[in-house]
């Protein structure tokens, strides 16, 4: 399985339990048969079988917040979550997912998503405008909708505060591992937690694209500071993911407050919003990341991190422009340093920059190497630049001047692999 080096941040202590950390939060995940397997000709009771139909449940109402994909195509699940929000004023107590078939494009959508909520509401006993629908997988194709209620009562069963891993294997399509992450940190004087699991491997560009990200947290934080927070945190986070340039239809990312840690609620700017905002930075960035090292063929993560600039604005774009060119992308899975496709990427980013000013190193746990000082070139050890890009975590840092203006973005290398996962996709 591919891995990440989580860094430390003070204040902040790494935890297990992904959703199940926060207190409140049971889920679970099993193999519904949703999508039947091309290669069991219908007799597929000797495959093992990954889990296609996952659930999140709160014990209580939760203030929660949600950002959807930017896409003019939506899928039907994205538009019943959204609804469904508007009419309870964020309010949940649960989320219904299903991998392997996206419900988008289809007559029948919306009701299909609907009926999974009332399925869900049901055997949970509260009201289907209180569940959050999700979908993933092939678009235009119509979702079963009986497999799903065949299996829901044995979903339900599964729900536990330890089955975070099994609702997490059940958003996966063709990711490698699933994606969790939590932490643990204080707010007013209360022992707080906040955690979250996320699927994506390809279909990714900037805008969250065809990830599904679900957070929960037993901080109490207020609906609208729940919802600023979220929106600000995935400008910083998942709309600084590039895979391959693609934006889907089904992309969202969901934040639940069961409040149980029992600190003052969170309804207003100050210092308890921001070490609630810098909780969820944490968990989202290291999703994020996650996310890019499990791109669609992918061997390395690259990650950008851009200083100096004029403002945050100049930097995300340009963070954003280096890890989504496919020529540095393209670059790095052949190990070869070539810088000038870097410099190249920066300059048709939409921001403003003196190139003669611009300083640019690439390192790795390997070491370190300048190739650009003042917009020119500078010799560089190519022995040392194959060490430092033979490495699985590729890091590029670009300085800009004196700007206070910073961001980070976090992107993978392009490979052969790509062309054939997406070329079969669909079988």
């Amino acid at each position: 399985m591919k891995e990440i080096k989580l860094k430390s941040f003070d204040g902040y202590k790494y935890i297990d339990g992904g959703v199940c950390a926060a207190f409140g939060f049971r889920a679970g995940g099993v193999y519904a048969g949703i999508k039947k397997s091309p290669k069991s000709d219908g007799n597929d009771s000797d495959i093992k079988h990954k889990n296609d139909l996952g659930m999140i449940q709160s014990d209580v109402v939760c203030n929660t917040a949600a950002v959807y994909t930017q896409n003019k195509v939506k899928g039907a699940p994205i538009l019943v979550t959204r609804a469904n929000l508007e009419a309870t004023g964020g309010k949940a107590r649960a989320v219904i997912v299903n991998s392997k078939n996206a419900n988008t494009c289809n007559a029948d959508g919306e009701q299909k998503a609907e009926k999974m909520c009332e399925l869900t509401a049901k055997m949970l006993g509260c009201e289907p405008q209180e569940v959050v629908v999700a979908s993933t997988g092939v678009i235009g194709e119509i979702l079963p909708i009986e497999p799903i209620e065949k299996a829901m009562p044995m979903l339900v069963m599964s729900l536990c505060v330890s089955n975070n891993d099994a609702a997490a294997e059940a958003i996966m399509t063709t990711d490698t591992f699933p994606k969790q992450n939590a932490v643990e940190f204080i707010v007013g004087g209360k022992v707080c937690h906040l955690g979250g699991m996320s699927k994506g491997s390809g279909m990714i560009n900037p805008n969250m694209a065809t990830t599904l990200n679900f957070l929960t947290t037993d901080c109490a934080v207020s609906v609208e500071m729940l919802q600023k927070a979220l929106n600000e945190t995935v400008d910083k986070t998942y709309n600084c993911l590039s895979i391959d340039g693609d934006q889907s239809t089904n992309d969202m990312a969901v934040l639940m407050s069961s409040g149980m840690a029992k600190n003052e609620e969170i309804a207003s700017d100050g210092a308890d919003f921001e070490a609630f905002k810098q909780a969820l930075y944490i968990v989202m960035m290291n999703l994020t990341r996650m996310l890019a090292i499990d791109g669609e063929g992918a061997t390395k993560l690259i990650e950008c991190n851009v200083s100096g600039a004029e403002s945050e604005k100049d930097a995300r774009a340009i963070a954003k422009s280096v890890i989504s060119s496919s020529l540095v992308k393209t670059a790095i899975f052949g190990e070869d340093a070539n810088w000038g496709r870097i410099l190249c990427a920066i300059g048709y980013a939409d921001a403003e920059f003196d190139i003669k000013k611009m300083f640019v190193s690439i390192s790795s746990e390997s070491g370190e190497i300048t190739v650009c000082e003042n917009g020119s070139g500078v010799a560089f050890s190519e022995e040392k630049a194959a060490e430092i890009l033979a490495q699985e975590e590729i890091i590029i840092n670009i300085s800009l001047g004196n700007g206070s203006g910073k961001a980070s973005a976090w992107g993978c290398d392009l490979t052969y692999d790509y062309v054939k996962i997406n070329g079969e996709y669909r079988t």
